[in-house]
């Protein structure tokens, strides 16, 4: 009987411990589907804003091809999550089975211990099992045994109990993982027949901007200029700041920051719509967009930007396409923050993470564009494997 409660609680820690990790797996994808639920709210929020101004722009377009592509993760993450889930009711029935295999061991044992007490019931049975011992000691474990087993019988009874008691609660933990797999299963449908539609809406918008190739050339040809112009003007300022840093860094700082690397804060709610490197424009595939030497984040109309960590402002300049920027070093690290309206901080100024630096300008479709860069030294990094 001891054997057989050991290999079952075996059996059962094994299967529990499976369990375990794909539900830490199905949390860590709710969380996922939690957050990009989120950024499709406020990509649809920006929509509707400038909708009421232009009826077919870029900018519409750029943010209805992420909107798409966060659908498409979170249809992803979804078919992840029923996998797991799938794989947790596999588990599940594993579990179930060997613990009513153990209850059914149990109940043979207490059946068969039940049915040889009342069959030996009789006073003078006991009494001559005891006097045929064949020394004391055998007569006293004899003795013990019979004063024991009552109390057994009761303790083996108590365990079947408790054991069907767990047996109906892992029965209704399996009904929640079902209900649970066929919520997620139509979420998922329901998501996916969205993003068919957005991406017929987004073609659509395509074919309309494609007609008008001469002004987004033109358009495209003035971006490039901006986007040189402030990339020279950048490695500038790091050169003279590389230049003199053995007299200027404070490298405590500087191991702070990049303990932080995928923690940084935000600097601005709102989702990235141009990524760091050499893009493809979305409309002439044929065409790449400037080298992009961080990443552009749309958020609210005039929404605050917050620095992301600890530092001194080292400049702030104004550049045509950029408006206001504003350069943070952190030890041997700088970020840099553009298209601000105005700045809220001043050259020299000591800022912490969160302090605000500034509101972002509004553009024509009643939406703000942050253009936010991470430097090491003259190094340029991806923000994007920086922010949280």
């Amino acid at each position: 009987m001891k054997l057989m409660r050991k290999t079952a609680l075996a059996i059962a820690a094994a299967l529990l411990l499976a369990q375990g990790l794909q539900a830490q797996d199905v949390s860590r994808q709710n969380a996922s589907i939690a957050r990009l639920k989120e950024e499709i709210q406020f990509i649809d929020k920006e929509l509707k804003a400038a909708s009421t101004k232009h009826k077919e722009s870029y900018n519409q377009l750029v943010l209805l091809q992420q909107k798409s592509a966060s659908r498409k993760k979170l249809v992803a993450e979804s078919d992840k999550a029923i996998k797991d889930i799938k794989g947790q009711i596999y588990q599940k029935d594993l579990e179930i089975s060997a613990l009513q295999a153990q209850i059914d061991t149990m109940e043979r044992y207490y059946s068969n211990l039940v049915y040889n007490t009342y069959k030996n019931r009789d006073n003078r049975v006991w009494f001559m099992y005891l006097l045929s011992s064949q020394n004391p000691g055998q007569g006293y474990r004899r003795f013990s045994y019979l004063r024991n087993l009552s109390a057994t019988m009761n303790a083996d009874a108590k365990e079947i109990i408790a054991a069907k008691d767990r047996l109906a609660e892992e029965k209704a933990a399996l009904t929640g993982m079902y209900n649970e797999a066929n919520a997620l299963k139509k979420e998922r449908e329901k998501e996916y027949t969205t993003l068919v539609s957005e991406e017929k809406k987004a073609q659509s918008i395509v074919n309309t901007l494609a007609k008008d190739k001469k002004k987004y050339k033109a358009e495209l040809d003035r971006k490039r200029k901006e986007v040189d112009k402030l990339n020279k003007e950048i490695q500038r300022i790091l050169s003279k700041e590389v230049a003199k840093k053995d007299k200027a860094i404070d490298y405590t700082v500087s191991g702070k920051f990049e303990q932080n690397k995928g923690k940084l804060p935000w600097p601005v709610k709102g989702v990235v719509t141009e990524k760091f490197g050499v893009q493809t424009h979305p409309v002439y595939k044929n065409i790449s967009l400037p080298a992009n030497n961080g990443v552009t984040i749309t958020a609210k109309k005039g929404s605050e930007v917050r620095c992301v960590f600890e530092g001194v402002v080292k400049q702030i300049m104004i550049m045509p396409g950029y408006s206001h920027c504003v350069l943070v070093q952190h030890g041997d690290y700088f970020t840099f923050y553009c298209k601000l309206a105005k700045a809220s901080v001043k050259s020299g100024q000591k800022v912490a993470a969160g302090d605000l630096l500034g509101t972002l300008e509004a553009a024509d479709d009643d939406t703000s564009q942050l253009h936010f860069q991470i430097w090491k030294g003259n190094q340029k990094q991806n923000p994007s494997l920086w922010l949280r």
